[in-house]
């Protein structure tokens, strides 16, 4: 009888025998297959008596995979390129910003030849004086045709344009800044590096051609007189040049008429006119015209009816209906002394005033 590891039937013929057959635990013959006793265990039972049927994890790859490669790799492309577009941006000029220039400024007072003429109705001085047919208001400002330039599209030609009619509007006529209340209207329309200029011009102005209230703005002095009609007459023109391949000038000439009355007084008190020419020369770069703001670097203005005796540096003091000039020019000039500047008047043509 065969041990418990022997087959059935015995040790097949030819077949080494007994302990010492290294292949013995492994071969089986058809007879020990047969006499096998089989098994299939349950679900529950492969669960509960054998080990989980789980997959082995395969073994962690030091470093990044595929996907996570692909995602540096697109986030180092878009920072390369938002950094390539902001040193190229297409509106920015390739050179170095020029400086900008500090404003140069000549307020002229008009001085009158005789009494100023009035009349208690604003639009019967008007109608008898040169202005009868200027626009009103903002309409006398208009924009020219916009042509692009060599260097400049149709769109930065208009964007120069409407940044200097807007300044214009504000300085001109709008009834804050006429009445001396707000600047601040005007001053955050100016290229930010002329800012320190138009501040001391306000905290100490001095006729010097470089810090006048009045050569930036037009506003009167409140305590002698205010608007007897808000329509204010507008007549003038913009032009618009390409200096260079980074910058573009607009000039613009405009002749204001005012009628004023005295502070405080009824609507039955006789109005007068005030005539303001303002030739002002504005100069945009890329960067202005991106923040749409302005350069502004020669204001000449006219002003009149004045007293040349009076000073017009900070308000213009206007002459009113049935007043005469000052006796008295203006301040005296000394040529030996340097960084003067020259005190001008000017004599106020009588064809200039109404016809009453």
């Amino acid at each position: 009888m065969g041990g418990p590891g022997d087959p059935p039937e015995g040790t097949p013929e030819g077949a080494p025998g007994g302990g010492e057959d290294e292949y013995r635990s492994v071969v089986f013959d058809e007879s020990f297959v047969r006499a096998a006793r089989l098994q299939e265990f349950s679900a529950q039972e492969r669960m509960a008596d054998h080990a989980p049927a789980v997959r082995r994890r395969p073994p962690l790859r030091r470093g990044l995979s595929r996907q996570a490669l692909i995602l540096v790799l697109l986030i180092a492309v878009a920072f390369g390129t938002a950094i390539y577009m902001g040193v190229r941006h297409p509106y920015q000029n390739p050179a170095a910003r020029q400086p900008v220039e500090p404003l140069r400024m000549t307020v002229i007072p008009l001085s009158p030849q005789g009494r100023v003429p009035g009349a208690a109705d604003p639009e019967f001085l008007y109608a008898h004086s040169p202005a009868a047919r200027f626009r009103i208001g903002a309409e006398g400002i208009p924009l020219p045709a916009a042509r692009r330039t060599a260097h400049f599209s149709d769109s930065q030609v208009v964007a120069a344009l409407s940044a200097a009619k807007e300044y214009i509007v504000k300085s001109s006529l709008n009834p804050e800044v006429i009445g001396g209340q707000d600047v601040h209207l005007v001053r955050v329309l100016l290229d930010s590096e002329q800012l320190d200029q138009f501040d001391q011009s306000f905290q100490h102005p001095v006729a010097d051609g470089r810090h006048q209230p009045t050569g930036w703005l037009v506003r009167f002095d409140q305590t002698r007189a205010e608007l007897a009609d808000d329509r204010i007459r507008v007549q003038g023109s913009l032009q618009v040049t390409e200096t260079d391949a980074s910058t573009l000038e607009v000039t613009a000439d405009h002749t204001f008429v005012y009628a004023l009355k005295p502070t405080g007084s009824d609507a039955k008190a006789r109005a007068s006119l005030f005539t303001v020419r303002r030739e002002l020369h504005f100069r945009f770069d890329r960067d202005d015209l991106r923040l749409r703001q302005a350069q502004l670097t020669v204001s000449y203005v006219q002003a009149g009816p004045l007293s040349c005796a009076e000073d017009s540096t900070n308000h213009l003091r206007p002459l009113l209906a049935g007043q005469t000039a000052k006796a008295g020019g203006p301040a005296g000039t000394d040529p030996y002394a340097t960084g003067g500047f020259t005190a001008l008047c000017g004599s106020l043509a009588a064809s200039a005033q109404p016809k009453v």
